[in-house]
């Protein structure tokens, strides 16, 4: 790009002035051909130097000579410098969203009007209605406008956010430097100013002593402002920190800490003081005295607000079948916590790196109210592979119940684990010989970092230490477990491979015995490979096969492929072609020959259609359906003392089957402690009632644990942000602490106060609050 050359434009053409649009499109098209110094020749034209995002993050300097127009910089964009080489007129910086603009000299009318980040750098005085509006978005720095001499009446008006820095040299009002009724509605932001003023107003302002902190920001920046507007030399003279005041904004608690006078209170201590018994006619009746005021409170309201803090469950939480309280971990990281958001993980699941971190398919991801508007999901595998390093929860001493699991994959050791934090003694056998199951036997090392997978057993090690390895168990075997234990589980998974029933059947590789062998580094395969079923274990066969040396794979099935998430990208990037619907007929020394008459062409042709578990071990009385254990809604079988979960009762996700063993842990801890089991029957919060406003749909991304958090819209859970507290027109909001709850706190209404406008919930970033109708009246 061209930062050397300058590109001159002017706004006279043949002795005319050109439209401002015909102004702006030649500045557009300049930085488009990939001008990036330009200088402007202006004659009054509007809105120079704003909306120049063909840039990119590349920077643009904008010198504007002559007279320029109204809305100078007007949704300027962060890669923009604007300098005024004279005045400026009304509106400069008007919702300016990231330009920087120093204008040498006075400006007009409404400068910086609706800012929202950027410097406005002005030379001289500005009028009226200087700084009103602005916003702020926390994650960018605060807007900033400066000033040298004085500001107009009505600053800062509605202000929401931002800085302002009024140094009060040559002030066009030099007894008065921030004007006549400033801060009206103020609501944010600070400002800085140097000279006498005459008011300003106090119910949304107030004056607070310089912090060291502030004086220092105050110093430095004005050392680059000075020399922005070629007034260096004036740094001494404003330097001296006795001569600089601080205004801010008063907070909704400042504000509204004074109780209002109630309508009955107003008609007793004022109205009627003033007019008498009835009123304006109380010379003729004193019957004027309804109760039934013009906007009703109390049982008159027709809607009632509730404050339903917790009462459904976050789409992230019930998407995730292993129940982990995401936004509660997100929450904890806000309040600094973060070591304890990770180790919060370890009460949910034993593999909260190995799987939440590189395994999961991130369910929670994809059912995030931020999907709702096309917003990036939170990134839940940062605090995922960050639990890794998570502590081991203190373990209760145990109870003397004792549970025999029959299953070492991730749904045994994820029961055995649960109840062992409920203070009972689990012991896994398996027949395997290493503990883990598919994660550790069957799923790529390209997937899993092995460090993070040994951490992570090793860690199951000190919390299980009883797991008996290859060990084969016959219906003997289960009949002596039921004398010996108070409970069995089962969670054996699906070893079986479903083989389809076609001529050339023993050719065949199933894919789980394939995936065990390349992990072990005993599997060879040759040039062509063709898997039957594209679901997701057929693309970590794929890609296994790409890193033994494949280098044709086609994938076959007779549906449009199940596939999805880091599997399906995993293979489509090293080049496996999907195909379908496929119907297979035979497999010969050529390949695979489909039902069609092709033949698709294979060294090596591996079966991919699912697995069944195999239960021979099973005693008669545990009824089996299709192939698989079948068992009620606590994953009770037909023996109540026999619980089984995973793929041995139906194929499902890792999650799953770590949820599942949670979930049993918990029915058999409670019908352990003589009570009925139950699940948490909490209902989804339903989107619609969750706002996204509030976050900034430019962010396409998260950079770190912290940024992640702020972007968590805690669906359902107060964000105890006082928003609701602040809105509400009447003061009929308050926050109430409350010791030893879980949240510490709640939000009260005054129903004498409350109108039941619905402010409340329709400003609500998180769900909590609901309008209901009011009981009727007797």
């Amino acid at each position: 790009m061209d930062y050397q050359q300058v590109c001159r434009i002017s706004g006279m053409e043949n002795g005319h002035r050109i439209e401002s649009r015909i102004l702006e499109e030649r500045i557009q098209k300049a930085v488009a051909e990939g001008y990036r110094n330009l200088e402007v020749e202006a004659y009054g034209q509007h809105g120079i130097g704003g909306r120049l995002w063909k840039a990119g993050e590349e920077k643009v300097y904008v010198k504007v000579k002559g007279s320029s127009g109204q809305r100078v910089g007007s949704l300027g964009f962060p890669n923009t410098l604007i300098e005024l080489e004279g005045p400026g007129s009304d509106d400069v910086g008007w919702l300016n969203a990231g330009a920087d603009i120093i204008v040498h000299g006075n400006a007009g009318n409404g400068t910086c009007n609706g800012m929202a980040q950027g410097k406005v750098y002005v030379a001289g005085n500005i009028g009226a209605r200087g700084m009103t509006m602005t916003k702020r978005n926390p994650r960018f720095d605060p807007p900033e406008l400066w000033v040298l001499g004085s500001v107009g009446d009505y600053f800062a008006e509605f202000m929401a956010g931002g800085i302002a820095v009024i140094c009060g040299h040559n002030p066009q009002m030099p007894d008065n430097v921030i004007g006549y009724r400033p801060c009206v509605g103020m609501v944010g932001g600070k400002i800085y100013f140097r000279g006498p003023c005459k008011g300003y107003s106090q119910a949304d302002a107030k004056l607070i002593p310089l912090p060291d902190e502030d004086w220092d920001w105050l110093v430095k920046n004005l050392e680059i402002y000075l020399e922005a507007i070629r007034q260096s030399d004036l740094l001494p003279q404003l330097s001296r920190r006795d001569e600089w005041q601080l205004l801010a904004a008063r907070t909704p608690q400042e504000k509204f800490a004074r109780p209002r006078s109630s309508m009955s209170a107003f008609r007793a201590e004022v109205w009627d003081k003033e007019l008498g018994k009835g009123g304006l006619i109380g010379d003729l009746t004193d019957l004027d005295r309804s109760p039934i005021p013009v906007i009703t409170s109390g049982n008159l309201r027709r809607w009632v607000p509730v404050w339903e803090n917790r009462k459904y469950a976050a789409p992230c939480e019930a998407s995730c079948p292993t129940g982990i309280p995401v936004h509660e971990r997100w929450r904890l990281v806000r309040e600094g916590r973060t070591d304890e958001a990770v180790d919060l993980a370890l009460s949910y699941t034993p593999f909260p790196a190995t799987v939440c971190g590189y395994l999961c398919p991130n369910l929670c991801m994809q059912s995030c109210t931020r999907q709702t508007v096309k917003m990036p999901s939170v990134d839940i595998t940062q605090l995922g592979k960050a639990s890794v390093k998570a502590r081991l929860p203190e373990l209760p001493p145990l109870s003397g119940k004792r549970m025999a699991v029959i299953g070492g994959g991730p749904a045994g050791i994820s029961v055995a684990w649960q109840l062992r934090l409920k203070g009972h003694e689990a012991v896994v056998y398996d027949m395997s010989e290493k503990l883990g199951g598919k994660i550790s036997a069957a799923i790529p090392g390209s997937r899993i970092p092995e460090d993070v997978l040994n951490a992570e057993l090793e860690r199951m090690r000190k919390v299980l230490p009883h797991v008996h390895l290859q060990q084969r168990l016959t219906q003997q075997d289960i009949d002596a477990l039921k004398v010996d234990y108070d409970f069995i589980v089962i969670a054996v998974g699906a070893q079986k491979p479903r083989v389809i029933p076609m001529p050339g059947k023993e050719r065949l590789i199933p894919a789980l015995d394939f995936l065990r062998r390349a992990k072990s580094g005993e599997a060879q395969v040759g040039r062509k490979v063709v898997i039957i079923g594209a679901g997701n274990v057929g693309c970590d066969v794929a890609t296994e096969a790409h890193r033994l040396g494949a280098q044709d794979i086609t994938l076959v099935d007779i549906q449009p492929p199940l596939s999805f998430g880091k599997e399906r990208m995993a293979a489509e990037a090293i080049g496996a072609k999907f195909r379908y619907p496929c119907f297979s007929k035979a497999v010969t020394e050529e390949g695979l020959e489909l039902t069609s008459g092709e033949v698709i062409p294979a060294d090596t042709v591996i079966i991919s259609i699912g697995d069944v578990p195999d239960l021979s071990f099973l005693p008669e009385n545990v009824r089996v359906e299709r192939g698989f254990i079948k068992v009620n809604d606590i994953n009770q079988t037909t023996d109540p003392q026999i619980f089984a979960i995973g793929d041995a009762v139906k194929q499902g996700l890792i999650t799953d089957a770590i949820g599942a063993g949670r979930k049993t842990a918990q029915f058999i801890s409670e019908i352990l402690e003589g009570k009925r089991p139950k699940g948490d029957a909490r209902q989804m919060i339903p989107y619609s009632r969750v706002k996204l406003e509030y976050f900034d749909p430019r962010l396409l991304g998260f950079e770190g644990v912290e940024s992640c958090a702020f972007q968590c819209s805690s669906c359902g859970a107060c964000r105890d942000c006082g928003i609701c507290e602040s809105i509400c027109p009447q003061t009929a909001i308050s926050r109430k602490e409350v010791p030893g709850s879980r949240d510490g706190f709640e939000m009260v209404v005054d129903p004498e106060r409350c109108i039941g406008c619905g402010f409340c919930a329709g400003a609500c970033p998180c769900g909590i609050w609901d309008l209901v109708e009011n009981d009727p009246i007797d």
